[in-house]
């Protein structure tokens, strides 16, 4: 029987893939695990081997084509093997789903027809995506409510995320006519498969989360000491030493203190992490990742900074495997390298929280020494033996799910974070 080839699951929130290049056509042989296609991904961009040998028989989804994780997308086989409509087996095949696709209107997702086989009651919905399921369960959403668009009625995420923006009742934006041109002014530019799949797990994290905001100000005296005293010794080891790992190392050890930042919501409970894997958000051309640090707790300041500068500098090429952006449990992107002072993040889906690292700066900071004559003063009032010191600062946002911390929660891990940061080598 010919072995199905199916689009994997390249990261916990990763849903669909685009095929980006077959590198074999129908009638070729192929060695089991020989690279097969190209894909790219909201992520990454990598290679999909052959789950077994023997001829290429069939593609099912064609050179940018983007579809569901887990679709059959070819067969391989024996040479005179043929693919019928019972070999593609119950799933929903990429055929249906382009069907499905082209009788939907074009303007309103929630507007989507079940097509001809509309009338057919699925049989309890049995056949859902493990995707569908846990949204389904986030936002306590039955099913059977939701029309579906697939084979036999089966309810795909487009089809509940459309069913979630109905429910909640949003005044539509306004739209401009399907297929209608840009102005004589305008220019359209479209939209790449990072960049979709960026708008749609960024717009996801905003639905599913009750996003809060914490800012705390943390002075980075003792970091920016400590870093000027061990950069060219950093250097001699081949390790370029930036900031960005002393976060790390304050948010991994912090973690540790406060295991519930550490974890994920399900309606179950919250899953507590009992490993502490860090991505940090790295630019790459257009768009954004997310490579993760895995055990960043048991990493010293020189294994981070290694591992970091690694991650990005692979990111920026694009020769990040798939294990290397998947399993998150916390991020922090620091915003500050581009100059931003102050960020609000979107917390990366399914984690409790990411934190936003502003631009080190030089401000006046107002140091309190107490009444040199014994009387009782009020730290917060102004007094004569104030000094004013200039040191270096940085912002530190702390976006959280309301759902799983509360503001004391939070508060306190930050200020944990930025205890370390300024008492660093003490």
């Amino acid at each position: 029987m010919p072995t199905p080839v199916k689009m994997p699951q390249l990261g916990e929130t990763v849903f669909e893939g685009t095929v980006a290049r077959w590198l074999k056509q129908p009638g070729d042989p192929v060695q089991r695990q020989e690279p097969l296609l190209d894909i790219t991904t909201d992520k990454i961009d990598t290679e999909v081997p052959a789950p077994a040998a023997g001829f290429l028989l069939k593609i099912l989804a064609a050179e940018g084509t983007t579809v569901q994780v887990g679709s059959v997308i070819a067969y391989i086989g024996d040479e005179a093997e043929e693919i019928t409509e019972d070999t593609e087996g119950p799933g929903e095949s990429v055929a249906s789903r382009k069907e499905a696709d082209r009788t939907a209107p074009s303007l309103s997702p929630a507007r989507r027809t079940r097509g001809a086989d509309s009338d057919a009651k699925p049989q309890g919905r049995a056949f859902v995506s493990p995707v569908v399921a846990r949204i389904s369960a986030e936002h306590n959403i039955d099913l059977d409510e939701v029309p579906g668009s697939g084979r036999q009625g089966r309810v795909t995420r487009k089809d509940l995320l459309a069913y979630i923006e109905t429910r909640q009742q949003r005044p539509p934006a306004a739209q401009p006519a399907s297929g209608a041109a840009p102005g004589e002014d305008e220019l359209l530019q479209p939209l790449s498969n990072l960049r979709r799949a960026i708008a749609e797990h960024m717009s996801r994290s905003v639905r599913t989360s009750p996003h809060v905001v914490t800012i705390f100000e943390a002075d980075m005296t003792a970091v920016v000491r400590h870093r000027a005293a061990q950069k060219e010794a950093f250097a001699r080891k081949g390790v370029n030493l930036t900031f960005t790992p002393y976060f790390v190392a304050a948010v991994a050890a912090a973690l540790r203190e406060h295991p519930t930042v550490n974890s994920r919501w399900t309606d179950a409970g919250l899953v507590l992490n009992q490993r502490i894997h860090v991505g940090i958000a790295a630019a790459v051309a257009g768009g954004l990742i997310v490579p993760v640090v895995r055990d960043a707790d048991e990493l010293n300041l020189q294994g981070l900074a290694r591992t970091v500068n690694d991650l990005a500098d692979r990111a920026r090429r694009g020769e990040l495997s798939p294990d290397e952006v998947r399993g998150g449990t916390f991020t922090v992107t620091n915003h500050g390298t581009s100059g931003s002072l102050l960020g609000t993040p979107i917390i990366n889906q399914p984690q409790a929280a990411i934190l936003g690292v502003g631009r080190i700066s030089k401000r006046a900071v107002v140091n309190s020494a107490g009444s040199l004559s014994g009387a009782p003063v009020d730290p917060l009032l102004p007094s004569a033996d104030d000094t004013i010191s200039i040191r270096p600062m940085s912002y530190l946002s702390l976006a959280f799910d309301h759902r799983i911390l509360d503001g004391f929660g939070a508060d306190s891990f930050l200020s944990d974070v930025v205890q370390r940061l300024e008492n660093w080598g003490a």
